[in-house]
């Protein structure tokens, strides 16, 4: 059966990815992804379908991230949690280009397993609350400290823990509206390999900066239900400034190299790592097509062309500054997906979604080395009572196989492409309604 929103009834479908509250707090700054900074994978129901629909599915207390304003179609009080494993495949091939000796870096990514954590409380019919706990920024890297690109990277992790509380409220019977601040906390360290061109008999020196920092923003949402079974979410999540201002550490540097960089006043200078998580604005539509099946859709925008500095580096005995601007690009998103439910309290999904580049050919770098993004999620989830179901979801991430050419002053190039980038990602979900 299913209500005049169109969810089920008495069971409902969906599971949800989260751990409890406390859980999360203790966890999540586990790495969060390799390779791509935006996570649509954030430990929901809908990685069974690349996240298709996210602000207009409105189903289960995700919503509370997802669109603030679904959380008017819950009723009661929704927990959702569970466990995400995640298992990176970034493996970087060289070619005749790259003009330093070492390796190729092996596999760059390293397994992790992630939770989160939504709850959504009715105040009374038209008013609820919700919090979010997780992560939806996030990266990690580790090249070793031998391969041919050490100059440029050897390892980084971006790590995020995000909290989010929302209100919603019913203006009418067809609108309703959401909103929330969203609080960020962010630890990054990065070390990079520095080439003692001075100094040529005392090996590799390292640069390092390690430091965390809090930033924080805000994310809206409507939501239209202009007809039973189908309806259309916009959410706007504001840019999040993180301000990293670690003192840059400098190891095994040799005597002549070091000199040089005391004259430029940049040895145990602050490092500038200012980022701005980007500002995003996504569509969604969903419809359900027959009393089994739902079909949904989005699309969206990121402003990664704002997003500022990451990779550290020393390329030449004048180094003034140990960064430089990515000089990233906007990107774009769609997504499709659906649901079958092809048996009583047995419910599949299945969906597949795509993003541009947010970068030029070639510009990528190994620090963040994205590119085009492809994504195909499958699931399944089972009603075993009337409160609680229990759900499994897989989705392949492909993040590209774009060149990579980066250079110094010192004449050290990178040059090459990724033969394998992508990301394996499942959830087990368990969704509990009170």
């Amino acid at each position: 059966m299913r209500d005049s929103g169109g969810r089920s009834t008495p069971i409902r479908r969906h599971g949800a990815f989260a751990a409890v509250a406390g859980l999360c707090i203790a966890a999540i700054s586990g790495q969060a992804s390799a390779g791509g900074l935006w996570l649509y994978e954030q430990g929901t129901p809908d990685l069974g379908r690349a996240a298709a629909g996210r602000q207009a599915e409105a189903n289960d207390a995700a919503t509370a991230s997802g669109n603030p304003a679904g959380m008017t179609r819950l009723k009661g009080t929704e927990i959702l949690s569970g466990l995400q494993p995640l298992y990176p495949i970034n493996k970087f091939k060289t070619d005749s280009a790259t003009t330093t000796t070492g390796g190729d870096g092996g596999n760059a990514g390293s397994p992790a397993v992630v939770p989160s954590f939504y709850a959504v409380h009715g105040i009374t019919d038209d008013l609820k609350v919700g919090l979010s706990l997780g992560s939806f920024v996030g990266g990690g890297l580790d090249y070793g400290d031998d391969w041919a690109g050490r100059y440029f990277v050897q390892s980084i992790d971006l790590l995020t823990l995000s909290a989010s509380p929302t209100v919603a409220y019913r203006l009418t019977p067809w609108l309703s509206v959401g909103a929330g601040p969203v609080f960020v906390y962010s630890k990054l360290e990065e070390k990079t390999a520095v080439n003692n061109f001075l100094d040529p008999a005392a090996g590799d020196g390292q640069l390092k900066v390690s430091d965390d920092a809090f930033g924080y923003g805000g994310n809206f949402g409507i939501l239209l239900e202009p007809w039973e079974g189908t309806r259309f979410g916009a959410t706007y999540v504001t840019s999040v400034e993180l301000k990293f201002n670690d003192a840059a550490k400098l190891r095994n540097i040799g005597p002549n190299l070091r000199a040089a960089l005391d004259a430029t006043g940049v040895t145990g200078s602050d490092v500038d790592l200012k980022m701005k998580l980007p500002q995003q604005v996504a569509f969604s539509a969903f419809h359900q097509l027959t009393d089994d099946v739902a079909i949904m859709a989005d699309v969206n925008w990121q402003d990664w062309s704002s997003f500022g500095k990451l990779p550290i580096s020393v390329d030449s005995a004048n180094t003034r500054s140990f960064t430089a601007d990515l000089n990233m690009k906007d990107t774009y998103h769609v997504g499709i997906g659906a649901t079958y439910q092809f048996l009583e309290g047995w419910q599949y999904s299945i969906g597949a979604a795509y993003d541009t580049s947010a970068y030029s050919d070639k510009n990528r770098i190994a620090a963040l080395p994205v590119d085009e993004q492809i994504r195909v999620g499958t699931g399944v989830q089972y009603n075993m009572t009337d409160k609680i179901t229990l759900g499994a979801a897989y989705e392949y991430l492909n993040l590209g196989k774009g060149r990579l050419e980066q250079s110094n002053s010192l004449g050290d190039t990178l040059s090459g492409k990724y033969s394998t980038n992508e990301v394996h990602f499942v959830n087990v979900t368990l969704n509990w309604k009170f």
